[in-house]
């Protein structure tokens, strides 16, 4: 029997996560409009940029202006990644700075040379030290262990090296933790067994599912995840995103549809705070916006509701468009 939590927070990482691996430059303009229609729907975090070198994520170099020109709504927490702590200076030192930082630490030796240029052991000081800005500056901070169950270059990622990041960071201050299926090959046993082990080592950590679906197995492992402890799950909308550091000849390794998180919890009784419906019309929207086919099937099928009521309307009637909002681009002044 599963445990069941009664709430879940659902952490939207697409402008970040999303943008980064897209093949072409998003306009400041665009990404400020992503960020603003997904504000809409009431999202209680949205990753909205990172603080990476320009040179190293340049579809991101716009963080600034993008983070000064956003539309703030009260509730919702706007993060920015921060992979070392001069990204994490940066940030604070921002006109506009947002409300919480996140760190990224990587269980694979060779992932995280590739993606960070690093060891693990650096990237671990490094985000203890962002952490201690961000506690500085009065912001919340969370830290990703990206490969914590699967990695393309090394395999099975050995759960003691996972716990030993855990405890490592947990010791440097870090009261938050989200052990991501970086590529999304991971299984529901697997995922239950470390969010386990996490919880009963450090019961005072929150810790969150960073969830990708290259095996088909997300939602499973969300279930899973969730009902060892995790509090939070963060996906992307319309399925955006990929490892930037990934073989290309693996194919799209996109994260989990935001759009197909809230489906899957709210129709499963647990509350998020974002309408089923309200989720799918942002996913539309950010698919016209950018000009891409979204990869959830909740946007491509419609929600229950939707479908029950294409089975019952009668010719010519209007269709059902509820939640819908028009996307809005001002210039962009850069």
């Amino acid at each position: 029997m599963l445990n069941w939590p009664a709430h879940t927070t659902v952490v939207e990482v697409g402008p970040r996560d999303g943008l980064q691996s897209l093949p072409r430059w998003v306009d400041t303009a665009q990404k400020v409009a992503l960020v603003d229609r997904l504000s809409d729907i009431g999202l209680p975090v949205i990753e909205v940029t990172s603080f990476a070198h320009p040179k190293a994520v340049p579809h991101l170099q716009d963080a600034e202006v993008v983070l000064a020109r956003i539309r703030r709504c009260p509730g919702t927490v706007y993060r920015a990644l921060v992979p070392n702590a001069r990204g994490a200076e940066r940030a604070v030192r921002a006109d506009a700075p947002p409300d919480a930082l996140a760190g990224l630490v990587v269980a694979s030796g060779t992932y995280q040379a590739k993606n960070q240029r690093m060891t693990i052991d650096a990237a671990v000081e490094q985000a203890i030290d962002a952490g201690a800005i961000a506690h500085a500056a009065g912001m919340s901070y969370v830290v990703t262990i990206a490969m914590a169950f699967w990695d393309i270059y090394e395999g099975l990622t050995s759960q003691r090296t996972v716990l030993d990041l855990v405890d490592r960071l947990h010791q440097g201050g870090v009261q938050s933790i989200c052990l991501a299926g970086s590529l999304g090959m991971e299984d529901p046993r697997h995922v239950n067994a470390l969010f386990g082990e996490v919880a009963r080592g450090w019961p005072e950590v929150q810790t969150g599912f960073h969830v990708h679906n290259l095996a088909g197995l997300a939602t499973a492992n969300i279930l899973a995840a969730l009902d060892a402890g995790a509090r939070f799950v963060e996906g992307s909308i319309c399925g955006l995103g990929g490892g930037i550091a990934m073989p290309g000849s693996i194919g799209p390794v996109g994260n989990l549809a935001t759009e197909d998180i809230v489906y899957l919890l709210n129709s499963s009784g647990i509350d998020t705070g974002v309408s089923i419906e309200a989720a799918v019309a942002a996913a539309r929207d950010v698919a016209q916006l950018l000009d891409i086919g979204p990869i959830g099937h909740v946007a491509r099928c419609g929600s229950r509701e939707e479908l029950q009521f294409r089975g019952v309307k009668k010719p010519g009637e209007p269709s059902l468009d509820a939640s819908h909002k028009t996307v809005h681009i001002a210039p962009d002044r850069n």
